[in-house]
């Protein structure tokens, strides 16, 4: 079996894009997923989106996590999604409306960059000076002072196993206030079971909490503009804050990167 891929990365937040229209590629294997996304052995991401047909929008996307479970939202995968579909021929202008595991999204096609609206952010819960928040996936937010010596892959693992969250797990997102600068984000994911060097959802999460604390209580209708550096590289997130810790308008904005295309050979083996 071949199978035609197309890799793609968005600020270093890695994925194998497949276009699976005709529902040629198995969606249901766990395995073969798995082994796509090894990267000692396969093609190597932190997951992989199929590319399905979609009556109503332009496409609807399927992520998977590295280790081949099927995933919850995934906003710099969704912004790699919107090239490939580009790429398919599959998008006609610079706006276009998708659907992902947690709705209809739009996105918007700019010269350096995509941006991707997220869904709206409805709660936030406080846990002493920490911040669990929603973005389409789950998320625990922490601070601290200098995140470049922390060991993420140890604190970040403790908390991903901890109750309440050890059973469907939580990505776990670490982030460094800094002043008329990118505040810095680390982030332990969830299904890659490591650190990735971006995630989107989780650049949302922290953007928001960083909002929270800079501000303590910030006004009705207020559009908000926050930028984190992740060692991958700068996310842009703009939001709206509503009432009650809800947060609308919400949009996840950098650069995406197609890195090479081919065709991987898996035996009966692999995906019996």
């Amino acid at each position: 079996m071949t199978i035609p891929f197309v890799k793609y990365h968005g600020t270093g937040n890695d994925f194998i894009l497949i276009d699976n229209r005709s529902e040629w590629f198995p969606e249901d294997h766990q395995t073969l997923i798995a082994n796509l996304c090894q990267r000692r052995f396969g093609i190597g991401a932190d997951g992989l989106i199929c590319i399905r047909h979609h009556h109503e929008v332009a496409y609807k996307m399927v992520y998977f996590n590295a280790d081949g479970r099927e995933g919850s939202m995934c906003g710099n995968g969704s912004r790699c999604a919107v090239a490939f579909a580009g790429k398919l021929g599959m998008i006609k202008g610079a706006r276009l409306s998708f659907e992902a595991y947690d709705g209809i999204h739009e996105a918007s096609i700019n010269t350096d960059s995509i941006a991707v609206q997220m869904a709206d952010v409805t709660a936030i819960e406080r846990i002493g000076e920490d911040f669990f928040i929603d973005t389409g996936s789950p998320h625990y937010i922490q601070f601290h002072h200098d995140i470049d010596q922390m060991d993420v892959e140890s604190k970040g693992r403790s908390i991903r196993n901890s109750a309440p969250y050890a059973e469907k797990g939580v990505n776990v997102n670490f982030v460094e206030l800094r002043d008329n600068q990118p505040h810095k984000l680390r982030t332990y994911e969830r299904g890659v079971e490591a650190e990735t060097y971006s995630c989107g959802t989780g650049a949302v999460a922290a953007a928001i909490a960083a909002e929270v604390i800079q501000k303590k209580a910030p006004q009705l209708n207020d559009i908000s503009h926050q930028r984190l550096y992740a060692k991958g590289g700068e996310l842009a997130v703009h939001f709206q804050f509503l009432k009650n810790d809800t947060f609308s308008d919400v949009w996840l904005e950098g650069p995406v990167q197609e890195v090479f295309s081919g065709e991987a050979a898996y035996g009966v083996d692999d995906i019996n």
